[in-house]
């Protein structure tokens, strides 16, 4: 569809062609995952391999899939931080307890 003054628009809004905001919803709920390997090589001796995996998904279907891996890593879970914190803290009074008892 093109309007005078305006490049053409390469998917038709007009029940034909699907939008960026269609695709995107697709991909996040069926998910895709792209794989892919680079290998150097230098007569014949393998020099470098590099093992690329991209999954692209919502949170929902990461989760469906067994993916949650954000959930236990404290630089992306505030509830991870804050059981790092009680077993950090619960430790350094098992520590303490332990230094009380040796000096008493």
């Amino acid at each position: 569809m093109t309007t005078p003054g305006r490049p053409p628009t390469p998917y038709a809004s007009d029940g034909g062609g699907a939008n960026l905001a269609d695709i995107l919803e697709r991909v996040l709920d069926k998910g895709i995952v792209i794989a892919g390997d680079i290998r150097i090589n230098l007569l014949d001796i393998e020099l470098l391999t590099i093992k690329l995996r991209l999954v692209v998904a919502s949170v929902e279907r990461a989760q469906e899939m067994g993916i949650d891996w954000w959930r236990h890593d404290p630089a992306l879970s505030s509830q991870a931080r804050r059981d790092t914190l009680a077993n950090e803290n619960e430790e350094l009074r098992r520590r303490l307890a332990e230094l009380e008892e040796r000096t008493a």
